[in-house]
């Protein structure tokens, strides 16, 4: 049988197609990428260690100031720090990124190659230029793409029309956007090459209950593997703010249940908390127990949850840490749940 498929993928001329069997060249996970959160990890891949896809398309959505670029920052100082010999190719339509910040956030300035891009036309041309270079270099080294954001992007039109002094808006963008996507999918697949993209939400006008739609059409919602909404409150210690709380919710996954929801940490001094979050999941499978207004831990003591994420690593030992890889891979992964509950009890532990 195998020989016949063999022959029949020979004849088509496919040059992406393959048995499953044996693999699918450019669909296959072959690993993820450390976001630095186990919780966000959890969400994205079902796996405290896992992440993001490292052949997927992935967005980060929300409005103004909820974290988008510092997500987008903190994985690629990841990315560089688990790939001695990685580079970071930041596509930047907001003019936000500096040397200095870059410098800042502990990478090194010269693995990262910033590409500043005006136009859906530009970048296009560009990141499938990069990729098929890539392709066809033998001993390419590991990649990360970043576009932050695609909602900043013009068209050519759009730029012709304002130096014309015309007013009137691209109609054709979202077409633009979704050909873009149609042509540089397969190619990063192809390539094991990770594209992360930030956007932008809006409210909907007149909907019956308050609700975000992402902008610039519906070319990334198709593309993407997964998509994550953003949102954000104020981490107060004391009257002071130290930080934001960001709320993670996954409005489209293809390796974990939609819908799902994370909190992460965001602190001013100390950047990303990587245990944050994981407590209201030890609760709901029974690894912590809420006792009162504490935190009942496996060796009977019992400690503040607050007391917990500042010093996560004395209380998240080798034994509790495992006993939340299968905990997190019956909350989000694809299948029955255990416990057969629902996500309820997460998200009132997490409100």
């Amino acid at each position: 049988m195998s020989d016949f498929l063999k022959d029949i993928i020979k004849s088509s001329g496919n040059e992406y197609a393959g048995i499953a069997s044996e693999g699918i060249d450019g669909s296959d996970v072959t690993g993820f990428i450390d976001t630095g959160s186990y919780a966000f990890n959890a969400l994205l891949s079902g796996s405290l260690h896992g992440g993001i896809p490292n052949n997927k398309i992935m967005a980060l959505a929300g409005e103004s100031a909820t974290g988008k670029t510092y997500f987008a920052l903190g994985m690629c100082k990841k990315f560089l720090d688990d790939n001695p010999d990685g580079v970071v190719l930041y596509f930047d339509t907001e003019q936000a990124i500096t040397s200095d910040m870059i410098s800042e956030r502990g990478m090194d300035p010269a693995r990262v190659a910033i590409f500043p891009v005006a136009t859906v036309e530009t970048f296009r041309h560009q990141a499938i230029s990069i990729v098929d270079k890539y392709i066809e270099t033998k001993d390419s080294k590991p990649v990360f793409v970043v576009l932050d954001s695609l909602g900043m992007l013009s068209t050519e039109k759009e730029m012709n029309d304002t130096a014309e002094g015309k007013s009137t808006r691209d109609m054709t963008r979202a077409q633009v956007i979704k050909a873009t996507f149609r042509v540089l999918t397969l190619k990063l697949g192809k390539a094991g090459i990770p594209l992360i993209m930030t956007n932008h939400t809006y409210d909907v006008v007149g909907a019956y209950v308050p609700m975000k739609e992402m902008g610039c059409g519906s070319g990334l919602k198709y593309a993407a593997s997964t998509i994550v909404y953003l949102s954000k409150k104020k981490d107060k210690d004391g009257t002071d703010i130290v930080g934001n709380i960001i709320k993670c919710k996954l409005f489209k996954g293809r390796f974990t249940k939609e819908n799902k929801m994370v909190e992460v940490q965001l602190n001013y001094d100390t950047g990303l908390n990587p245990y944050y979050g994981l407590v209201p999941l030890a609760v709901k499978y029974d690894i912590f127990k809420k006792v009162s207004t504490r935190i009942e831990l496996p060796d009977g003591k019992t400690a503040f949850e607050k007391s917990i994420n500042n010093e996560p690593e004395k209380y998240f030992t080798a034994e509790v840490m495992e006993r939340l890889e299968d905990a997190v891979a019956k909350e989000f992964k694809y299948g029955s749940d255990e416990k057969g509950e629902s996500n309820e009890q997460l998200k009132d532990a997490i409100i």
